[in-house]
């Protein structure tokens, strides 16, 4: 039986009992140590806090996942630049960027807890927000998702005229930006089961980050011709990168207003 000084866990909502056995700081259903989550959570909750009449909005620097986002892109134009990395080198890098964003995404929305289907459709009729649309989205997402990036990775790899070459400054671009993005999955992660985001929306957000690349491609490079052009093709695409990085932002804010107001109703 269950007493006063039973302890909630706030991740599972697991009621601790007397009788159970894991450490007095450890969740015996999930295994997180209570007070870090809590921590973690508040932390969470003031990132994604409304703005309330009159405040102005928090700098950008004040988002540390920016500034990581920032780094990787760098190293991989420094790389591009030291190492005279030709347009499709460094365009895998960002393929490779693209995959690590598509692989997040499927996890995130295969770890929605609540999640709306507004204007949201699948064979032209409207469907609920079941674990079974959840499931369908996911494999649909990575299904397409994954054929257009195969596609991609062929084309680069079989140019002759512009071969792209996976040396270890691309493995140590490519594990820069696989950490920046899992970083960013935790976080998100953790946010969308406070909110009731959109699956629809978080199933076509990834391919906006990827459009910078795909008008590249489609254009044969006869706009990069030089190093100057390269580096300016990676400033747009890094632009693009933290374009979209607030724009995820502001979606979270919105959803975690929704929810304040609805609670108060």
């Amino acid at each position: 039986m269950n007493t006063a000084s039973s302890v909630i866990c706030p991740k599972c909502s697991h009621i601790r009992a007397d009788v159970e056995t894991a450490p007095a700081w450890q969740c015996p259903a999930c295994g997180i140590a209570y007070q870090k989550y809590r921590t973690y959570l508040e932390r969470a909750r003031k990132a994604v806090t409304p703005l309330q009449s009159g405040h102005a909005p928090p700098h950008v620097t004040a988002d540390a996942s920016i500034w990581s986002l920032l780094a990787a892109n760098t190293a991989a134009l420094v790389a591009a630049a030291y190492f005279e990395w030709s347009p499709n080198s460094l365009m895998l890098v960002y393929w490779s960027q693209s995959i690590v964003i598509g692989i997040s995404y499927f996890f995130r929305i295969l770890a929605l807890d609540r999640f709306s289907t507004e204007n949201f459709r699948i064979n032209n009729r409207s469907v609920a927000p079941t674990a079974a649309t959840k499931i369908q989205v996911a494999f649909f997402f990575a299904i397409h998702y994954g054929m257009f990036h195969f596609v991609y990775f062929i084309f680069l790899l079989a140019d002759p005229d512009d071969p792209a070459t996976m040396d270890l400054a691309f493995w140590i671009c490519a594990t820069l930006f696989a950490i920046n993005h899992l970083w960013s999955y935790r976080y998100n992660r953790d946010i969308d089961r406070m909110g009731t985001p959109n699956i629809g929306t978080m199933m076509f957000t990834p391919y906006l980050r990827i459009v910078p690349m795909h008008i590249t491609i489609i254009a044969g490079g006869q706009f990069i011709d030089s190093a100057t052009t390269l580096l300016m093709f990676g400033a747009l695409k890094t632009l693009a990168d933290v374009g979209m990085h607030l724009v995820e932002h502001t979606r979270l804010q919105k959803v975690k207003s929704h929810n304040v107001k609805a609670g108060a109703a």
